[in-house]
């Protein structure tokens, strides 16, 4: 791979959407993460009106060292930020939905988080007349690995053809801040989560497979098995074919 040739063929994607759309900038989720920091810098080659909203929601993470690194980031490579607390407007979400049902599926709640940050960055976007830069990968959208309109919602995504692999390699050639690069991928939606635990599956054997078709019977079934499940989540929705 060329890095500085796909960074800037990206970057010039990005430039071309939003001169189609009419659109004066960007914004995204800033979460500390390598796909939200490889996004904005790729973003930020592409216009100087970027912005990257920090939105911690309950979990303590987000208060601390999600946000140092979404900071680090943003110092270093000239991105706008700025931060809204969800955490009081998921409490009386979950308060107003919670007598809908007695099931009390946990993930139904840690969904809400992706969920209020989308609704967060959609009205920036329409107060900014921006477009929203989505951060999700290719190695998490094969496995289903997002909130379907939560992360999974967006208006263009520079990344979402890259693996994890590939993302690594091109923080490293953008010399973004080596603690984000090493930090092990998590989304952060409970406390001592981290994806690859979730998954259970490493996104080594996710990448290899994707990039070279390499896998053991166990990962080829597993990850061959998440995709279908989530076909579903990679579309906007199904409309009955006439």
């Amino acid at each position: 791979m060329d890095f500085a040739k796909e960074l800037l063929s990206r970057a010039e994607w990005v430039k071309e959407l939003l001169a189609e759309a009419g659109a004066s900038g960007v914004v995204l989720g800033l979460s500390g993460g390598k796909d939200s920091a490889l996004a904005a810098i790729i973003c930020r080659m592409a216009t100087p009106n970027v912005t990257g909203i920090i939105m911690p929601c309950e979990s303590k993470r987000n208060y601390e060292k999600d946000k140092t690194y979404a900071l680090l980031l943003a110092e270093k490579f000239d991105v706008k930020t700025l931060e809204v607390d969800l955490t009081p407007v998921k409490l009386a979400f979950r308060a107003a939905v919670d007598d809908l049902d007695e099931n009390r599926n946990p993930m139904a709640y840690a969904n809400m988080n992706p969920r209020l940050r989308m609704i967060t960055l959609y009205n920036y976007a329409q107060r900014k007349n921006y477009l929203v830069c989505g951060t999700g990968n290719l190695s998490e959208r094969t496995m289903g690995y997002f909130t379907k309109w939560g992360d999974g919602a967006f208006d263009f995504n520079p990344i979402g053809d890259l693996t994890v692999r590939e993302i690594y390699k091109l923080l490293t050639y953008a010399e973004c801040p080596e603690e984000i690069i090493k930090e092990p991928p998590s989304a952060a939606l409970f406390e001592g989560q981290t994806d690859e635990q979730e998954l259970g599956i490493t996104y080594e054997e996710i990448d290899e497979y994707l990039l070279n078709g390499n896998a053991s019977e166990e990962a080829r079934a597993k990850i061959e098995a998440a995709s279908k499940r989530a076909e579903h989540k990679r579309t906007l929705g199904r409309v009955y074919p006439k």
